[in-house]
């Protein structure tokens, strides 16, 4: 079953078709990391996670009593070693994912602190858009997107399949 993404959250967004179960939804909290330059940060999914290198934002489950910000400071100090104390919520998504259902809320991060580095076994890399790295996991297709309607940008996002193999 490939997943299915719902941008922007809200009644809408979340409706589940009759008859079907609504599963758990999971929020996650996910840094868009922005240099002046107008790159951003994309990580590889680490081995022995689902979709293990794959590539997205980097970012983490929202736990319970942690606010959006609390959960993004936190995954972003365990996955690169940075603090991003000012970073900003932007948009968000629902994505049905075979083995969760989740609602990915970014944040905006242009000012962080400390030397980054990747702290779980994944690849990072800086990247414009049309994005070079694939394949792109399919939560994070629809930032590529907003990136390119913000930026003007015309032509494709990313290369490589849009569904999970």
């Amino acid at each position: 079953m490939p997943a299915t993404v719902k941008p922007e959250t809200g009644a809408a967004a979340a409706s589940v078709p009759a008859g079907e179960v609504e599963r758990p939804l999971v929020p996650v909290a996910v840094g868009v990391l922005l240099r002046a330059d107008g790159s951003f940060l994309l990580a590889s999914r680490p081995v022995g996670k689902p979709y293990a290198g794959y590539w997205e934002f980097p970012g983490g489950k929202i736990e319970p009593g942690e606010t959006l910000l609390q959960a993004l400071e936190r995954e972003l100090h365990e996955e690169l070693d940075i603090h991003a104390p000012h970073a900003s919520f932007w948009r968000s998504c629902v994505v049905d994912y075979p083995h969760a259902r989740v609602e990915l809320q970014f944040c905006k991060v242009t000012h962080w602190q400390g030397q980054m580095r990747p702290c779980e076994g994944q690849d990072i890399a800086w990247q414009q858009l049309p994005v070079t790295v694939a394949p792109v996991l399919p939560g994070t297709i629809p930032v590529l997107q907003w990136l390119a309607q913000e930026r003007s940008h015309e032509g494709p996002t990313h290369q490589g399949p849009t569904h999970l193999t």
